[in-house]
């Protein structure tokens, strides 16, 4: 056994009291922000082996809530706003990617909401493409190409249909491209 394998699964077999996870915790979010969700799930397997892992992992999450160090409103409202200004990212993207990382529903929406209320989604799809290096596509795969990533980043369907029909791309392809979207 190579040593860095025999340090973990000696580590592994730590019995963390309630300080030793809260500074395991602090270390984490100090690295990265995190979800309830995600923290919780990165706590237990940390405690996966003891007995009292449930009380542990509850007592440490909710000492970090009273501490503001844990906020999913928070973090979803940042998370939506960084998602729409840096990466360009439509609004489904978004949300798909904050339900994926355990945020409640209602949350979701209100973050979502508050940072795309005054988007052109048109124009945040523009952004994306020319982020992206992507171009006015010169045929039917190229125009798939285009579709696929728009989908991905997040915008609905009739957005992308109005960027490749400013584009003039071919009244085939686009309705090859709508029946594939349905």
């Amino acid at each position: 056994m190579r040593y860095s394998a025999l340090m973990r699964s000696r580590l592994q077999k730590i019995a963390y009291d309630h300080a030793m996870l809260y500074d395991y915790a602090v270390g984490a979010l100090a690295r990265r922000m995190r979800t309830v969700a995600e923290l919780k799930r990165l706590l237990r397997t940390k405690v996966a082996h003891q007995e009292d892992r449930d009380s542990l992992v509850e007592g440490v999450v909710e000492k970090l809530k009273e501490q503001k160090f844990l906020n999913d409103t928070q973090y979803a409202s940042s998370y939506s706003a960084l998602r729409k200004e840096n990466e360009k990212f439509g609004r489904r993207r978004v949300v798909s990617d904050l339900k994926a990382k355990g945020v409640h529903g209602d949350i979701i929406e209100k973050a979502v909401g508050t940072a795309y209320d005054d988007v052109n989604e048109e124009e945040l799809a523009r952004n994306y493409l020319r982020r992206k290096r992507l171009e006015k596509p010169e045929n039917q795969k190229e125009a798939a190409r285009v579709f696929r990533a728009l989908v991905r980043a997040g915008f609905g369907t009739r957005t992308i249909m109005a960027i490749l029909k400013r584009w003039d791309v071919d009244e085939e392809t686009l309705g090859t491209l709508e029946d594939v979207a349905e």
